[in-house]
């Protein structure tokens, strides 16, 4: 059973914030585990144990947004308390909020991306000519799926070793064009060309869209890809356009590329934004240490 001031503190949420009935019973939640878990209680307690309490809930398994929201409820109580002269001090005032952490990217590994590339290729016709081309262009420059998309044919008629890209704020980039996408891409133009219609005027497009006069859609290529996923054994949530440029920059770290490298590869501002790749190839480097080396086996 809660107190009589948190009692008093929700009905102000609900009255004078117009707080919902979830937000209601979220801190309500939170101001009770509080109040259990201070010793006296809330409105005896002091900074070190509220400080120590909140300490407590990481050790217990709660998630950072959990432990964030628990501070929000016991600041807020309070702000509360103060202004109704119950407490003369805050005791919560040096909570941190706990660091949410960013979450690694998905990516796949390069027996992956081949497989999504055979299965792409096991495409009739066109179709498959064409995935295989988007597959290889995607992986091998880090395109955004926007700037694949945006592509326009004359920019790969010349077979180009690098696209001159117009990304975010419209700042432009080099973005790399490597032999097997170079090819890729010449095989789809011998075959966009000769299914065009003499009649047809010539889409300036280099994936025009089978309907309408604009480009091929991301929804479009992520369910193709979708598609490729399943056929080559590999779960389709784990494959999306934007995998494939976590998979370039991924692998470009693995091979041991500089950081500041594949930053302006991939067209980031801020070079913290590309740092959680390293993260992602450190953490596989030390498991395919645990698994292929036999001092790291369990025998």
């Amino acid at each position: 059973m809660s107190s009589p001031q948190i009692e008093a503190f929700l009905e102000m949420m609900a009255v004078e914030r117009d707080a919902s009935p979830h937000t209601l019973s979220a801190y309500g939640r939170d101001l009770a585990d509080a109040e259990g878990g201070v010793p006296g209680g809330l409105m005896t307690a002091d900074e070190a144990g509220v400080e120590a309490w909140y300490a407590g809930l990481g050790a217990r398994g709660l998630s950072p947004a959990t432990q964030s929201r628990r501070r929000a409820a016991v600041r807020q109580f309070y702000r509360f308390a103060l202004g109704e002269g119950w407490r003369t001090d805050d005791p919560s005032r040096r909570l941190d909020a706990p660091k949410q952490g960013r979450p690694l990217p998905n990516t796949l590994s390069r027996d992956e991306v081949e497989r999504l590339l055979t299965a792409s290729a096991m495409r009739d016709g066109a179709a498959g000519v064409r995935l295989v081309a988007l597959v290889e262009l995607a992986y091998a420059s880090g395109l955004r799926v926007s700037e694949l998309l945006a592509l326009k044919v004359e920019a790969v008629r010349r077979d180009p070793a690098w696209l001159i890209v117009r990304g975010k704020g419209g700042k432009e980039r080099l973005a790399p064009l490597n032999l097997s996408a170079r090819t890729a891409v010449k095989a789809w133009l011998t075959t966009r060309d000769a299914g065009r219609k003499p009649e047809t005027p010539d889409s300036p497009w280099l994936f025009p869209s089978p309907v309408g006069k604009s480009h091929l859609t991301p929804r479009r290529f992520a369910q193709l890809l979708d598609q490729a996923a399943i056929d080559a054994g590999i779960d389709p949530s784990r494959v999306s356009p934007h995998v494939l440029r976590h998979a370039f920059a991924t692998h470009l770290l693995e091979g041991g590329a500089d950081l500041r490298v594949v930053q302006t590869l991939l067209g980031h501002a801020d070079i913290a934004t590309t740092q959680i790749y390293t993260h992602v190839a450190t953490d596989r480097l030390a498991q395919m240490v645990r698994s292929k080396h036999p001092l790291a086996r369990d025998d």
